[in-house]
């Protein structure tokens, strides 16, 4: 990868990473993403559920690539008596791996809000009970950064039920090249599709093939792919995180390509062209199994749509936490792409 692809994709990653997104929340990420590909010289299109696609050119044996731009979050549940909040959670957040994290309030009307997700009387010079199991529902609540004692006080700044909940995702990358943060899942596999759609524009290379970029904006509660696939797309793959983790292959330094997961095996034929392409254009890729995990593209087979489906992406180490991938991964997934429609 030429060191200006490597550079934007960087780029692109922190600038999605900046923008506060939980499933519900989004019209942010889609905004930016609009300007993003107008200004590399595309025509992207807003759906009316949700989400961004755009044509990246080629004709005939449409492909469809898909990566999402929803997170985990939450919404306020109650404002307490005494000023406090408790959440409910939107996707799979983890109460065991957020409490202390800060976090954004958007009140529907009033702006954002800052504040932290504690344990009740989080102090354990005064509290016996701080190291019991958490749960967003009996105790785990954000404590507002502002001068509030109580649900009235809480109520006059304009947050009610409802008002999402972002976590801070405390984005670096470390001297080796190690990219921490929350949300890479599945904002690492979206900066490279924007990479992706950016190579071909200023190599001005027309694909081998019609290539269609969507981004989803619900594949955290399970229904992001379930529409906007054009006419004429034969093949869909999910551009999403690979797992990390004990029995399995993938590195963070790797692009996964998964050949089963708990919605059933992707199709053979695609997942097969997919290893020969790795292996022809010698990139670092792992086939593995996840028994945990399922997919943008399984939402799409769902909806009716007559397609074949696939799964890649970079190796994401502590899914659904405090993630860590690696900027190899990222290449290794750019490649892969590029050698399999290319």
């Amino acid at each position: 990868m030429k060191e200006v692809y490597k550079a934007y994709m960087l780029e692109q990653l922190e600038k999605l990473i900046a923008i506060d997104s939980p499933t519900g929340f989004t019209s942010n990420a889609q905004d930016y993403l609009c300007k993003e590909l107008e200004a590399l010289g595309y025509a992207p299109e807003r759906l009316h559920k949700g989400g961004v696609r755009a044509e990246l050119g080629g004709s005939g044996n449409g492909i469809m690539l898909f990566a999402h731009v929803d997170t985990l979050g939450a919404v306020v549940s109650t404002v307490k008596s005494n000023g406090r909040l408790t959440i409910s959670k939107v996707g799979g957040l983890n109460p065991n791996n957020v409490e202390t994290n800060s976090v954004r309030v958007y009140s529907r009307f009033n702006g954002a809000y800052e504040g932290t997700l504690q344990v009740p009387n989080a102090s354990s010079h005064v509290n016996a009970d701080v190291n019991k199991p958490r749960s967003f529902e009996s105790n785990l609540e954000v404590v507002l950064d502002e001068f509030v004692e109580s649900a009235e006080d809480v109520k006059a700044l304009g947050i009610e039920a409802g008002d999402f909940v972002a976590v801070d995702p405390r984005f670096t990358i470390t001297k080796k090249g190690y990219i921490k943060s929350r949300f890479l899942d599945d904002k690492a596999s979206a900066a490279v599709l924007l990479t992706y759609a950016k190579y071909l524009k200023e190599e001005n290379i027309t694909p081998s093939r019609r290539v269609v970029i969507g981004f989803t904006v619900y594949e955290e509660v399970g229904h992001g792919a379930s529409c906007g696939v054009p006419e004429g797309i034969v093949d869909a793959m999910s551009v999403d995180m690979g797992c990390v983790g004990e029995g399995l292959g993938c590195t963070e330094r790797m692009v996964s390509i998964c050949a089963k997961d708990s919605g059933g095996p992707y199709n053979y034929e695609m997942t097969t062209d997919l290893v020969k392409a790795a292996k022809s254009a010698e990139v670092d890729y792992a086939v593995d199994v996840y028994n945990f995990y399922g997919s943008d593209v399984e939402t799409t087979l769902k909806a009716g749509y007559d397609v074949r489906h696939a799964l890649i992406g970079p190796g994401v180490y502590a899914s659904h936490g405090y993630e860590r991938t690696h900027v190899d991964g990222l290449i290794n997934t750019f490649n892969l792409i590029k050698a399999y429609i290319d």
